[in-house]
C-alpha cells in the first residue's frame, strides 16, 4: 500500500454511513496533529424501525400467479443519502477555496458511494483514499493509523 502524505493544513474526512469527521492537520506531514473542525451525524436506525409494513405483492398479467416484491432497505438508503450530503459539503468547501487537499477515510462500500457522489471540484482536491473504518475511533488512534 502506498503511503499517503498528509501535509500541514490538509483535511482528512473520516466517515461512514452515519457519521463524518472533518479533521484538519495542525501538525506537519511527519507528525500528524488532527483537529476536529466539524462533525456531521444522522440517526443510525435499523431498517426494521424505518420501514412501514410488509413488502407489496405483484399479480401476473396472465393467470393467477403472484409474487412478492423485494423489501426496501431503508437503512442503506439513509446511509447513501448521508454520504451524498458529505460529498455536497466537500464540493462546497472546494468551490469556496476552504480546502485544497483532502484525504478520504471510509469503509470500502461507503468510500465507493462517496466517490460516485463527488462533483468535479471535490474530486479535484482528493489526494488519497484509505478504505478503513476509523470513524468510531478517538482522534489520537486515527492519527496513529494514518501515520503508520
Amino acid at each position: 500500500m502506498e503511503r499517503i502524505v498528509i501535509a500541514s493544513k490538509s483535511w482528512v474526512v473520516v466517515c461512514d454511513g452515519a457519521k463524518a469527521l472533518f479533521l484538519q492537520n495542525a501538525g506537519d506531514s511527519r507528525v500528524l496533529n488532527l483537529k476536529v473542525m466539524e462533525t456531521l451525524t444522522q440517526p443510525d436506525e435499523p431498517s426494521r424501525e424505518q420501514g412501514t409494513g410488509r413488502p407489496g405483492r405483484v399479480y401476473q398479467s396472465v393467470g393467477e400467479a403472484r409474487s412478492s416484491m423485494e423489501e426496501t432497505d431503508w437503512h442503506e438508503q439513509a446511509e447513501a443519502g448521508f454520504l451524498k450530503e458529505v460529498a455536497e459539503k466537500l464540493g462546497h468547501m472546494a468551490r469556496s477555496g476552504e480546502i485544497e487537499n483532502v484525504v478520504l477515510v471510509a469503509p470500502p462500500r461507503a468510500l465507493g458511494i462517496l466517490r460516485a457522489q463527488l462533483g468535479e471540484e471535490a474530486a479535484g482536491v482528493v489526494r488519497g483514499e484509505v478504505a478503513k473504518d476509523y470513524v468510531k475511533m478517538p482522534v489520537p488512534d486515527i492519527e496513529k493509523h494514518l501515520a503508520a
